[in-house]
C-alpha cells in the first residue's frame, strides 16, 4: 500500500525488478475481493520473495496454505531473515501489517 510507511519504496523496487522485463503470473485462486492470488515471475525470478527478502513485503500467511509448501518456507524464512535484519519496512517503530492498516 503506498499510503503505508515503505509503501513507496516497495513500489519503486517492484519497478526496478520488473520494468522492461517478461512478467508471469502464477495464480489459480482470487480472494473475497476477487484479487488474484498469486506468485510473480519476473524473467523467472519470483518478485514475492525478492519484496520479501528486501523487507519491501510481508509474507500474508492468511495464505500460506495455498502456497507451495517449498515457497510457503522460504517466504517464511526471507521474512525472518528481514526482520532480524531490520531492512526495509522492518525498520519501522510503529510497524503496522497491511491487512491490520487497511482497517484503520
Amino acid at each position: 500500500m503506498r499510503k503505508q510507511a515503505f509503501g513507496t519504496v516497495s513500489k519503486q523496487h517492484l519497478a526496478e525488478l520488473a520494468f522492461g522485463r517478461d512478467v508471469t503470473v502464477q495464480w489459480d485462486k482470487r480472494d473475497r475481493y476477487q484479487r488474484i492470488l498469486g506468485k510473480v515471475l519476473v524473467d523467472r525470478v519470483d518478485a514475492n520473495l525478492e519484496q520479501i527478502r528486501a523487507g519491501l513485503a510481508w509474507h500474508y500467511k492468511h495464505y500460506a496454505r495455498d502456497q507451495q509448501p517449498t515457497d510457503r518456507i522460504l517466504y517464511a524464512e526471507a521474512e525472518e531473515a528481514a526482520s532480524h535484519s531490520g531492512v526495509g519496512l522492518w525498520r519501522d517503530p510503529a510497524l503496522i501489517p497491511p491487512w491490520d492498516f487497511r482497517r484503520k
